[in-house]
Parts: structure tokens; sequence; C-alpha cells
């Protein structure tokens, strides 16, 4: 009977030792630990400086571009009637000194246009064109990069998720049998801040750039209002 017992408990040891050779070291979790968003990025590495490097460029290039863009809307509503005005009455150094005072897209595409007066309208309009073009790519200034920032960011997260996974397989193996989840934690975390990091930043580059092009293309459309206004001012007949 003795001899049984004794049998068993040997057994019983050899068993928890062998489960202790072959499962990996734990190490305990303090559940009451929280970590704030600073201690996140920081646990993404240095991939999380890049997204944070577009991330500031993404928002100084919106609030500049809204400056620039809201700036160049603002013009007197007045400014088609005051030019034909001065057309018809024959002023017209005084009109183009009108149209440099308002300083805006349109009124320097009339301008242009005021200054070819004299010349076949196909030479006003292309003038004009000309000008408006100019005009147009100084209000998308900086939105190509923002659109780079858009789909770039994301794919920069996912290489950190790469670069993370790949340095915590390293370290399991490197582990051998004695893998402890610490060891793993570091590479995991650097793959799934990275990702949210690069998606977040992807995501309002994303709805920046479209909001900007909007702005952009109410301005282009004010440009083209007042071109055809000027052109049909350019070619009414003459009253006798």
């Amino acid at each position: 009977m003795m001899g049984g017992i004794q049998l068993m408990a040997q057994g019983v040891a050899e068993g928890v030792d062998s489960l202790l050779m072959e499962n990996p070291i734990l190490t305990e979790v303090n559940a009451s630990e929280s970590m704030n968003l600073f201690d996140l990025a920081v646990k993404g590495g240095w991939i999380m400086i890049i997204l944070l490097i577009l991330s500031l460029i993404a928002f100084y290039l919106l609030f500049e571009r809204i400056y620039v863009i809201r700036k160049a809307g603002k013009e007197d509503p007045q400014f088609m009637d005051k030019i034909k005005d001065y057309i018809l009455e024959g002023e017209i150094k005084s009109a183009i000194q009108y149209c440099r005072a308002t300083n805006t897209p349109a009124s320097r595409m009339i301008e242009k246009g005021i200054s070819r007066l004299g010349r076949p309208v196909n030479d006003i309009q292309a003038a004009i064109e000309n000008v408006g073009n100019m005009e147009v790519a100084k209000l998308e200034r900086g939105l190509n990069f923002m659109a780079t920032i858009a789909g770039g960011a994301p794919m920069i997260g996912f290489l950190g998720t790469v670069t993370g996974m790949v340095r915590a397989f390293y370290e399991m193996a490197n582990a051998g049998n004695n893998v402890d989840i610490t060891l793993l934690s570091g590479g995991i975390y650097e793959a799934m801040v990275t990702t949210v990091g690069g998606l977040i930043v992807g995501i309002i580059a994303m709805f920046a750039y479209n909001y900007l092009v909007t702005l952009v293309d109410g301005i282009v459309n004010k440009m083209e209002s007042k071109t055809m206004m000027f052109m049909d001012l350019l070619n009414e007949p003459v009253k006798k």
C-alpha cells in the first residue's frame, strides 16, 4: 500500500516537472496598470516619429490652404458690374486699377483680359485662360503632398506592422523553450500601434484633401463664371 502511494507521488512530481519544462514561463500582469496615448505611441517605435511628422505637415497644409483659398474667394459681389461700367465708359485704367485693388484670382484674370483689349477675342480668351491656369496651380499648391500623405501613411503603418512581427518572431526564436510573454509584447505592440497610427493619419489626410479640393473647385467655378461674363461683355453689340 505504501509502495503504491509513493509511486503515485513520484508520477505527479514527474508530470509537474515535465509541464514546467514544456510550457513557457509567463510573467504576471498587473491588471490595474493603465496606459495613455503617449505610452502607446512610444511602444510603436521609430515608425511613430515618421507618422507624427506626416500628421503635422498634413495639419499645416490643411489650415494654410484653407486660409489661402478662403482669402481668394472673397470679392465684391458687384465686381463685374463695376468692370462693365468702367469699360463701357472707356475708363480702362480705372478698370485695371480696380482689378488690382480687388486682388483675387478672378480679378487678375479679368485684368489680363482688359489689358488685351483691342486684340482679337481669341487672343484675349487665351491670355485669360493662361492666367487662370496659373492661379489654379497656386491654389492647388501642396495638395499633391496631402494626397501622398493620405496614401503613404497607412503603408508606413503596415511597414511598422511587418517589422514589429519580425522582431517578435526573432525574439521568440532566440528565447528557445524559455519564451517570456514580455519578449513578444514589444514587437506585437509595435505591430498594432503603427497600424492604428498609420490609418489615423491617412484617414485625416484623405478627408482634408477632399475638403480642400472641394474649396478649390468652388473658386474655379467663380473664375469660370467671371470669365464668361467678361467674354459676353466683349461680344455685346455696340449701342448706337
